[in-house]
């Protein structure tokens, strides 16, 4: 099953989970993926609002249960939400052998990649495959600021190194996160040695977390639209 957690009482970006980009509401862009791409029994949205939940299943979602307030707080991570997802649906409806969470704000996410992540799951080892892309600049040369504004290199060892000769680095491209179950169940880490990525292109990345986020991916939406003559899930 595909698992879309969709909370209300966004504080940056208020009711990002249904704010419209391009003319859907944004979740609707990751339920219709999910949809399309054929990989999942079910798509559930697990939330805790009212008006997503309406949205979510206008767009084709099942909405079988309303979040619990003790995960629909600011400090409630992934883990705990796909587990309370899975523990629901087997202990109340059917079993569940996989589960891929895929966040509401992720309208760059294509039928594709989540069907490549299937396929590296599935038949593997793997407990988690997920979405990940390159860093666009070497992270050995990242610096910090202290209370004063001055900086200090991370790796000083390393400022006059050759980029070519400095070794890639990735991160999480956060769009979505394929498991098998009783990974979920165990809260087992996603970032591990038991994960394989799903290698995306950097320019179909964008968190959406702030305005300028948003913005962002406005931008890089509409670009993508213009060179491909048409963007969609």
């Amino acid at each position: 099953m595909a698992v879309i957690p969709a909370r209300g009482g966004s504080k940056r970006i208020p009711k990002k989970n249904i704010k419209s980009f391009f003319g859907k509401p944004m979740i609707a862009w990751s339920i219709e993926a999910a949809l399309k791409s054929q990989c999942f029994d079910r798509v559930i949205v697990s939330t805790d609002d009212a008006e997503i939940s309406e949205v979510a299943i206008q767009h084709g979602a099942e909405v079988p249960f309303i979040r619990p307030p003790e995960l629909s707080d600011d400090f409630t991570g992934t883990l705990p939400v796909i587990r309370h997802a899975v523990e629901w649906v087997r202990g109340n409806e059917a079993a569940v052998e996989f589960a891929c969470c895929i966040y509401a704000t992720a309208p760059f996410i294509q039928t594709e990649d989540l069907q490549r992540g299937w396929s590296l799951i599935r038949d593997s080892d793997h407990d988690y495959a997920f979405s990940a892309t390159s860093y666009a600049f070497p992270i050995q040369r990242a610096f910090r600021l202290d209370d004063h504004g001055r900086i200090a290199m991370f790796n000083p060892e390393l400022f006059a190194a050759r980029s070519q000769d400095l070794e890639d680095a990735y991160h999480d491209a956060g769009q979505f996160y394929w498991g098998k179950a009783e990974a979920w169940l165990n809260e087992s880490t996603i970032f591990g040695p038991q994960s394989v990525p799903v290698m995306l292109p950097r320019h179909r990345v964008q968190d959406v977390d702030t305005q300028e986020d948003w913005t962002r991916a406005e931008w890089m939406f509409h670009a993508m639209r213009s060179v491909q003559g048409g963007f969609d899930t």
